[in-house]
């Protein structure tokens, strides 16, 4: 695996963790640190809700239902999870975008996403 870009949030601070449990992030460290080799920049510390989780798994991408091979419980609303930025953006343009923490959210996203849209979603 190549090397980890830096730990760097959008707002320009210190990547901040984004959930131990459920584990996530591309290097399932909990934070939603990439590098080159993460080609779905998952780098979008997301607060799931049962609107987002329904608009994911309609789109193809079922982050709800348990996959116990692959040590996956499925997640519920309440959850925190590191989406891919361009999963997140097409779920703003749907109207169904989560919130976001922008602490936990790496600054790679920002080649995807605008400051201006995620901070209209910032969790409190």
């Amino acid at each position: 695996m190549t090397e980890k870009d830096p730990s760097t949030n959008v707002l320009g601070g210190p990547l901040t963790a984004c959930s131990m449990d459920p584990l996530t992030g591309f290097y399932r460290d909990g934070a939603c640190n990439t590098c080159t080799e993460d080609t779905g920049s998952h780098t979008v510390c997301a607060v799931m809700t049962a609107e987002f989780l329904a608009f994911s798994k309609y789109v193809g991408n079922d982050l709800s239902t348990p996959r116990p091979e692959f040590g996956f419980a499925g997640l519920v609303p309440g959850d925190r999870w590191c989406l891919c930025a361009s999963r997140f953006l097409q779920a703003h343009d749907e109207g169904c975008a989560p919130q976001v923490d922008l602490a936990a959210t790496h600054q790679r996203a920002l080649n995807i996403v605008s400051l201006e849209i995620l901070r209209g979603y910032a969790t409190g």
